[in-house]
């Protein structure tokens, strides 16, 4: 090969390889914990036993607007109802916000307010789509409680994983009671879950 060819095949491959890596690069931002929503739960996605579900607010559950549908999960006027519960970090597919997370970590900021309501009430609740935070305060067997360890792991576009939802709550009860929560989510119906009162 000529010296001149041979000059132009190295500049062509540096400038691939200087381009490609950014190109395909993941982004990681902190803060993970200011999203927009309110708690961990949608009309696909509610955390239950077949006798208790558990509802973890990442906004203080006083600032929810009285008319807003929990089950739509997201509302970008979550922002203003502060401050939020937990905080992390998110790994983006490329540039933040222009391109898919693939993974969120969340941990409790001290108290991250937990409401478990048996599972059969809530079911009720839920059938016609619509789920308030004064139906839920409104429950009768509503229990308030606040987790003093809270950790959540998701892949909300799958990535190289399949989407999952995962995360782990300890706390107490207003009652005086413990509470341990531990759910995981595979996909869409598949929720592995376990709810603990002593």
């Amino acid at each position: 090969m000529k010296p001149k060819r041979i000059l132009l095949v190295v500049v062509v491959l540096i400038v691939l390889l200087l381009v490609v890596p950014g190109v395909h690069a993941k982004v990681r931002t902190d803060g993970g914990g200011d999203m927009p929503f309110y708690a961990r739960i949608a009309a696909d996605e509610i955390f239950h036993t077949d006798d208790w579900a558990a509802i973890v607010f990442y906004r203080p559950p006083g600032c929810v607007p009285v008319g807003f549908n929990l089950l739509e999960f997201y509302d970008f006027d979550a922002f203003g109802c502060r401050p939020p519960t937990t905080d992390g970090f998110i790994i983006w597919e490329a540039e933040p916000w222009l391109s898919a997370p693939i993974q969120i970590k969340l941990h409790g900021l001290g108290a991250v307010p937990v409401w478990f309501v048996r599972w059969p009430e809530l079911q009720g609740a839920v059938k016609d789509g619509v789920l308030t935070i004064s139906e839920l305060e409104e429950m009768q067997s509503l229990l308030i409680g606040s987790a003093g360890f809270y950790k959540e792991t998701l892949h909300p576009t799958g990535g190289a994983q399949v989407p999952m939802i995962q995360f782990v709550a300890h706390g107490m009860l207003q009652d005086g009671r413990s509470f341990k929560v531990h759910a995981t989510l595979a996909s869409v119906g598949a929720t592995n879950v376990h709810i603990t009162f002593r």
